[in-house]
């Protein structure tokens, strides 16, 4: 990172209704950073579909499936704050293309993937570049908007989130379809490449390298991470590691747990001297401490669904990628149309819109499995359960960006990056762990009983579960307001 780097020009921050070509140059930049988002949340759900092609080619474990999925989000998560942090103050632009040239090749590195090990520490890698890049499309909404104009964009931003997420099994499958049933999941990987050439590219043309401004010189916090990181790695790995039959493996939770609170009381002390890697003054915000907690136990169901829904339709039911992916296509549709209409109407109605799409998809989950109880023998599953889906597609689009924008209202602008930081964090570790325990229930019922069907009831029965206690907290939200 020379100077003549930093000097490089970019799309700047205008008054509004500055001129044509400059809102052309940041909508190209704003659209490039976009393309960046949609393809590392992609590789949240892209991969579950994938995941009998990679039995047949690699001879998985239930651990390593697990670890393929959780572990991918587990490092995103543990990333975003420190890289945005990093890039306020080296430049957004070199972060942003080094993460995407790390992502591509880090996605290359899984494809080739010889042995499941090396696949599952591909995807940590793959997880932990995809952090590298995120919040830097959030910095750049911030440095190139003015706050009167930065409504469009972010609404923007959480359309992708939502949507990238949605719609992986659907474009998982059709890549399994085309690259065939052993080795198609490699494909689920190599598509990054070309769209993170695209992006890096574009990028490195198009993205301011720094803010205009004092330099940012805030400290790091090392310390937090790693506390952070030791927790979560604890607490997770009884539930991944069900090969370990010792019940001694369920010290390592107590264990993560005892860290986690180590955790907590460092960054209050911190706070008090320096920028902690979780600011605990933005949790006395009732609105944005609810927010993230909503957003931690959501996304804790919200990706399992599609894993369960797939492995549970391929490995269960003998379903073709193609066909999995499709039974997911109605969760996507509602999702897509009630992600807009949420985002339009959540400052009127406000949280208790989140609460009607919370109680939604709990309860056609519920409906879910017991439509998945009554199917005809014969009759396609993905029928039956098309029009549930669908609901809660719906209620989910209700959830997510709606939630994003009342979390993040209070919020004071100084404190704007990392809160919204803190609560993607949130939302990535939230999938780790549901898409661990959820595993954990699914893997531990099938081996138990023999039975696809009973693992899969299990499976979604907690999903719901999860969602309710995201419901609860939504419920309480609303009350303290009335009060």
């Amino acid at each position: 990172m020379g100077d003549d780097d930093r000097a490089s020009p970019g799309p700047r921050a205008s008054p509004p209704g500055g001129d044509l070509a400059e809102r052309q140059r940041r909508g190209a930049a704003l659209g490039v950073g976009l393309v960046a988002v949609f393809m590392t949340l992609l590789d949240v759900s892209i991969v579950n579909v994938a995941i009998p092609s990679m039995d047949r080619a690699l001879d998985v474990a239930p651990s390593d499936v697990q670890w393929v999925l959780s572990g991918y989000t587990l490092t995103f998560g543990l990333m975003l704050v420190p890289a945005g942090r990093f890039g306020d103050g080296h430049g957004r632009r070199t972060v942003f293309v080094v993460g995407v040239v790390l992502f591509s090749l880090t996605s290359v590195a899984a494809g080739l993937a010889p042995t499941a090990n090396w696949l599952v520490a591909a995807r940590l890698l793959q997880g932990a570049a995809a952090g590298l890049v995120t919040p830097q499309v959030t910095g750049l909404i911030q440095e190139l908007f003015q706050s009167s104009e930065r409504g469009r964009p972010f609404g923007l931003l959480g359309v992708t989130v939502s949507i990238s997420t949605a719609v992986g099994p659907l474009l998982g499958g059709l890549l399994i379809h085309i690259g065939g049933a052993e080795h198609g999941w490699r494909w689920v990987f190599f598509v990054n490449v070309p769209m993170g050439m695209f992006a890096a590219v574009l990028g490195w043309r198009l993205l301011p390298h720094r803010a205009q401004g004092v330099p940012d010189r805030r400290r790091f916090d090392p310390v937090g991470l790693l506390l952070l990181g030791a927790g979560l790695l604890l607490v997770l790995l009884p539930l991944v590691q069900q090969h370990w039959q010792s019940p001694e493996r369920w010290l390592t939770l107590p264990a993560g747990l005892l860290i986690l609170a180590a955790f907590a009381g460092w960054e209050r002390w911190y706070a008090r001297r320096h920028e902690p890697l979780f600011d605990p003054r933005l949790l006395g915000i009732r609105s944005y401490r609810i927010g993230v907690g909503i957003g931690l136990f959501y996304f804790g169901g919200f990706t399992s669904i599609f894993f369960v829904l797939t492995v549970f339709l391929q490995n269960g039911l003998g379903h073709s990628a193609l066909a999995a992916g499709l039974a997911s296509t109605p969760f996507t549709v509602g999702f897509a149309i009630a992600s807009v209409v949420g985002g339009r109407i959540v400052h009127r109605v406000g949280r208790p819109l989140v609460a009607f799409g919370l109680a939604t998809v709990a309860v056609s989950l519920i409906v879910v499995v017991l439509v998945v109880n009554r199917v005809p023998p014969g009759a396609t599953v993905s029928w039956w359960t098309a029009t549930p889906l669908l609901v809660a597609g719906l209620g989910s689009g209700l959830v997510v960006t709606p939630n994003q924008a009342l979390t993040l209202a209070q919020v004071p602008v100084p404190h704007a990056g990392n809160g919204a930081g803190m609560l993607e964090a949130g939302q990535r570790i939230g999938s780790a762990a549901g898409i661990a325990s959820v595993g954990s229930v699914i893997f531990a019922a099938q081996g138990a009983t023999g039975d696809w069907s009973v693992a899969f009831h299990h499976a979604m029965l907690l999903i719901s579960g999860i969602a309710a206690l995201a419901l609860c907290l939504a419920l309480t939200d609303i009350v303290l307001d009335r009060r």
